[in-house]
């Protein structure tokens, strides 16, 4: 979608457009290429590539020099943040209250690109430590924009954080820093900085080329904005003549085109037809990508459950800790193992989804030559070649004598039902040694298996034993199926530090591990790394320090589609110290595309009447569960799990629920913008041709509503009152909007420039004009 922005290459990108849309002859090839996109445009000539052509990305960042240029009180001089003196208690600044705002402001030596910044502490934990703070950057003082959002923990370990520092991909340079604290860690105190650190780059032919492109972007949108002010209001003569000198394009032309067939020459029509092509064209697939999934819940009560002489062999029992993987070619789900609460499991069953039934293929495979009973193992299935790996258990301190401490690794064929013993320990083999609570996924295309964390078992009369306060974690392995070997490819290190309770999930298109969150000793993780399988090269994709990242949980589950590039989370036990004793529901989106965390789903209800009422409606909060994917149909399954129930401590669950997760459809879209358009053709018939009006709102209105939805209908119904002799209907008029500047503009004018506005909102950013607006600027003061 970038592909439609203005600059010095919209002639390539028109072309584009063009031979995209108008190879079809749709509407849109009335405008010829390059049409109302002015060579000579001497803003839009002076692009990004061309200011910024010597600037040097990879150039060396140092520390920056600043003065405290303002605050906003002080008990502590602000100028004790020069230095580091963190075993120094009066060595800070600190505000004299905690009403807001409370703020520090820096002034660099000079402009400079700024990258990062750090906060030094106190030697111990502290009150007044910032919990929750923000970070605002620019030229001048008045006129900054936000650069971080987050926190600092309360301990004594220094932490640095990355600062926004480009817009639409170009650096932008800052001479004042402000730090807003917002809360700290003690209730009701005041705020303390102890030491600043900013880094960046300051070297003025780096800096000179982006002060240019900031400034030049700052006037091309200032022209933008009037351009847009000119044209709601009416006033055609000013904007032509600003648009003639400068050579500034308000909008992508066929954006433009659509403002003279709807504003300019009211053909609703024409107007239905440009956006029915617009969606054709897949002009709105940014907008639908952008918008929020809806979550909803199913539960699944399996055909052969519901029969009258059904028993309890018909369906999986209680578990916990039990492994899942999903066959999405056959539509069939393998469950095998788990923790009922009083000993392991060693079942293995399949549930296929079209015919809605369980079959359990072995009641214990330890006697059919497979595994032994187990729970916190993990699975991954192949489903071209129809082979399921399992590896790895947790042992109770009393069985880990030398013998049981060996990592048996076993395939199960799903076509001929036979199980292989592929080794009796993988560490003989170069691999794992025994651990638990590990994450494990298969690269189907290049037979490769991917082991990475969980805990190493050890026998209790070993140094490294349950009681050693240094535990043992695995590293990341690799298995090769067809040759059989293993290889380890990052021992337990500080770039890849190992842990349990984690995620991993592999992307087969861009050959990346992602790993996020899990424990580590006392130490409950938040990070999200990568790990590219063919370069071996380590990413730090968010260090966790971010509030507006998933906060995960800790068995948290997440699956991958492939297809969307998107990453699902759905969260357990809560991360949070406060409350790592409580469950929750928590399901999380990360866009891998666009770098961004969305919550769908949250629900933190742990009152016991709300979850009884709910128990057919949404699943109980738990932990230990498991949790798969089917990326073709979009739909995740949950099974069983432990409600974490302090007066049951040994119940789980044996409940099996879908979560389909949905955005508006381009055809839902499409029906509210042709809604849209023959409300307003509506509203103008209706002033000096009701009985036509009325007829049109019966039908071809009434066409375009979701009577079922009672807020649409309500909507449709109110539209009658125009065709009384009462004040005429403008339900986008707000009582504050009134402007007698504006009473010389034609209403319908007025009301089709709306309208235009809320259809444009669904194109891409790139092509569209301003979002913001001119008169909002304007100080009050």
């Amino acid at each position: 979608m970038e592909g439609w922005g203005l600059g010095t290459n919209s002639g390539i990108v028109f072309r584009w457009v063009r031979s995209s849309y108008c190879e079809r002859k749709s509407i849109f090839e009335v405008m010829e290429e390059g049409e109302s996109i002015q060579k000579d445009n001497p803003v839009v000539a002076s692009s990004s590539s061309s200011l910024l052509k010597q600037y040097n990305r990879n150039e060396q960042v140092k520390i920056l020099q600043f003065v405290v240029s303002k605050w906003s009180s002080f008990s502590y001089s602000p100028e004790n943040i020069y230095v580091d003196r963190p075993s120094d208690q009066t060595s800070r600044w600190s505000s004299d209250s905690n009403n807001p705002p409370q703020f520090l402001i820096l002034r660099l030596e000079k402009p400079a690109i700024v990258k990062s910044i750090l906060f030094g502490k106190y030697e111990k934990t502290h009150v007044c430590n910032l919990r929750k703070f923000k970070i605002y950057g620019g030229l001048t003082e008045k006129h900054l924009i936000e650069l971080y959002d987050g926190g600092l923990k309360n301990d004594h370990v220094p932490e640095t954080f990355p600062l926004r520092y480009e817009i639409e991909g170009n650096p932008f340079p800052c001479r004042y820093i402000k730090i807003e604290p917002l809360q700290a860690w003690g209730t009701n105190f005041n705020f303390s900085i102890w030491y600043v650190e900013l880094r960046g780059n300051d070297n003025w032919e780096d800096v000179k080329h982006c002060m240019n492109w900031y400034n030049t972007y700052r006037e091309k949108e200032a022209i933008r904005l009037c351009l847009k002010h000119f044209r709601q209001r009416g006033y055609t003569e000013a904007f032509r003549e600003l648009s003639a000198k400068t050579s500034i394009t308000l909008e992508h032309p066929l954006l433009t085109q659509l403002h003279t067939i709807l504003v300019i020459n009211g053909d609703f029509k024409a107007c239905e037809e440009y956006i029915i092509q617009a969606r054709n064209e897949g002009m709105f697939d940014q907008f639908l990508c952008q918008q929020e999934y809806e979550s909803e819940w199913t539960a699944i009560e399996p055909v052969n459950a519901k029969k009258p002489d059904s028993t309890s062999e018909a369906r999986p029992g209680m578990r916990g800790g039990h492994q899942m993987c999903i066959d999405v070619l056959t539509e069939t789900i393998y469950m095998f193992g788990g923790w009922d609460g009083n000993r392991d499991l060693a079942d293995l069953w399949s549930y296929h989804l079209p015919s809605q039934t369980w079959i359990c293929l072995s009641h214990d495979t330890e006697k059919d030559g497979g595994p032994s009973a187990r729970s916190c193992h993990k699975m991954c299935l192949d489903y071209e070649k129809k082979q399921i790996f399992t590896l790895g258990r947790y042992l109770d301190p009393s069985m880990r004598s030398p013998e049981r401490l060996k990592c048996d690794f076993h395939m199960y064929d799903i076509e001929s039902h036979q199980w292989t013993f592929i080794t009796e320990d993988t560490a003989a083999m170069g691999g794992p040694r025994l651990i638990f609570d590990h994450q494990m996924v298969i690269d189907i295309e290049h037979q490769t298996i991917y082991v990475f964390g969980g805990r190493v078992l050890t026998s209790p009369a070993s140094s490294d034993s349950e009681r050693s306060p240094e535990m043992l974690f695995s590293g990341l392995y690799s298995f090769h199926i067809p040759s059989n070997t293993w290889a380890l490819l990052m021992d337990d290190c500080v770039a890849l530090r190992s842990r349990i309770g984690h995620s991993m999930v592999f992307h087969p298109v861009r050959r990346v591990l992602y790993i996020f969150a899990g424990q580590r000793s006392k130490d409950y993780l938040n990070d999200f790394l990568s790990y590219q399988v063919d370069t071996k090269e380590v990413k730090v994709v968010s260090d966790g320090k971010s509030k507006d990242g998933c906060q995960a949980g800790f068995t948290q589950r997440a699956t991958l589609d492939p297809d969307l590039n998107e990453i699902y989370v759905f969260s357990g036990l809560s991360r949070d110290k406060e409350k790592r004793d409580n469950v929750k529901n928590s399901f999380w989106v990360y866009d891998i595309i666009n770098d961004k965390w969305s919550c769908i789903y949250k629900n933190e209800n742990v009152g016991q009447n709300y979850w009884m009422k709910m128990q057919h409606v949404e699943p109980v909060p738990r932990f230990a569960h498991q949790l798969v994917y089917d990326h073709m149909r979009k739909i995740h399954y949950l099974f069983g799990g432990n409600p974490g129930k302090d007066s049951l401590p040994r119940l789980r669950l044996d409940d099996f629920w879908s979560l389909k997760l949905s955005r508006p459809s381009s055809d839902y879209l499409l029906r509210r913008c042709r809604c849209l358009i023959r409300k307003q053709q509506f509203l103008e018939m209706s002033s000096h041709e009701p009985l036509k009006a009325m007829a049109y709102l019966q039908n071809e209105v009434a066409d375009m509503v979701d009577h079922s939805d009672p807020k649409e209908t309500k909507e449709f119904q109110l539209l009658t009152s125009s065709l009384f002799p009462c004040p005429s209907i403008d339900d986008e008029a707000e009582p504050s909007s009134y402007n007698p500047v504006l009473q010389d503009i034609d209403l319908n004018f007025r009301k089709r420039t709306n309208l235009f506005n809320k259809l444009v909102a669904f194109f891409p950013d790139s092509m569209t004009q301003p979002k913001e607006n001119l008169v909002d600027l304007v100080p009050l003061s």
